[in-house]
């Protein structure tokens, strides 16, 4: 048997975590074969309802889960850690502003960063989801000094598979018929899907769909998408597809985008180098191409429609004035 592998998540009893923990130890995302260790993360008043969460683990009996710890303290959560799945974070609430989000979140963030340098793994690789994700990935890179910054990213997985569920539907094919969906920017309504080099059965999705369909309806459904998706719920956010989401990038992030469902390449924010202009440093979704050891590159030199570079560089200056907002705290 192969060693276990420690993997964390936090926010662990929240409804996220819930469609996701028990897909993480059914060896969907590091292999059939590969035992896992979990750590569990939770704010001390909810670790009852973490508990129940643990006794549904076990009552599952999956044989590659071989431990489970679940603690308030992050620095047993991340000890040793592989892989973390950062979750949990503090949701808006009525009358909150935007800056008030992110310097809350900011405290959250800036302290699981700390724990991460003191006692992860050196190749840890870390995801985070909560929102706002880019912003968040940014906070933890940044009070991890002595890690790679190649060892975080924030999820785009969630639009980039939004976008391409969407244009399957519109086109009337499958999923796996539609190839080169690119999210750019941030996680939020800024974010540009971008239909430019996607292809659907090997067409142009360009010639398969109007101009007018991408701009005012494509573009706009997969920004708003999330919120939309609550008001249907009557409220409930869309946790389902967001552990998918995470599932799915970290999948590709282990194993490489050969090897997973996307043969050329996924969506993922990852610290900008530069490339297509984006101010170096920011968490900025990209399209990118993951090698089978899991080393991350940038996809370059795609062409960019005057609308394409308008979108990314206003979902670039988003992700600038957030990081403003929280940058004393940096």
């Amino acid at each position: 048997m192969k060693t276990p592998v420690n993997v964390a998540v936090t926010g662990a009893a929240g409804q996220i975590s819930y469609s996701l923990l028990f897909r993480l130890v059914s060896g969907e995302v590091f292999g059939k074969d590969q035992p896992i260790n979990l750590r569990l993360l939770e704010v001390t008043p909810v670790l009852h309802r973490l508990k129940g969460v643990v006794m549904e683990l076990n009552d599952c009996a999956y044989h590659l889960l071989q431990e489970v710890v679940s603690t308030d303290d992050a620095l047993v959560a991340f000890d040793k850690v592989d892989y973390a799945f950062l979750v949990g974070a503090k949701p808006r609430g009525p009358g909150m502003k935007r800056n008030d989000l992110l310097e809350c979140n900011a405290a959250i963030f800036s302290a699981q960063g700390k724990a991460l340098n003191a006692v992860a793994s050196r190749n840890v690789k870390v995801l985070i989801t909560g929102n706002p994700a880019n912003t968040n990935a940014l906070i933890t890179q940044r009070n991890a000094p002595d890690l790679d910054p190649k060892c975080f990213s924030a999820m785009s997985m969630l639009d980039h598979n939004r976008g391409i569920g969407l244009l399957a539907e519109k086109c009337d094919a499958r999923a796996e018929d539609v190839r080169n969906m690119i999210v750019w920017g941030n996680h939020s309504e800024t974010q540009y899907p971008d239909l430019t080099h996607a292809t659907v059965k090997g067409k142009s999705a360009e010639s398969l769909v109007s101009a007018e369909w991408v701009t005012n309806e494509f573009v706009p459904t997969v920004q708003h998408r999330g919120a939309t998706v609550i008001e249907a719920r009557g409220g409930v956010s869309s946790a389902a597809s967001a552990a998918n989401a995470a599932v799915c990038q970290m999948r590709s992030w282990t194993i490489g985008t050969e090897k997973s469902d996307w043969s050329d390449w996924i969506s993922m924010a990852v610290i900008s180098d530069g490339s297509y202009g984006i101010e170096k440093g920011l968490f900025y979704s990209f399209p990118v191409k993951v090698s089978p050891l899991g080393e991350v590159s940038i996809v370059k030199d795609l062409a960019a429609s005057e609308f394409s570079g308008h979108c990314m560089k206003e979902t670039e200056s988003e992700l600038q004035k957030e990081r403003d907002a929280i940058a004393h705290l940096l």
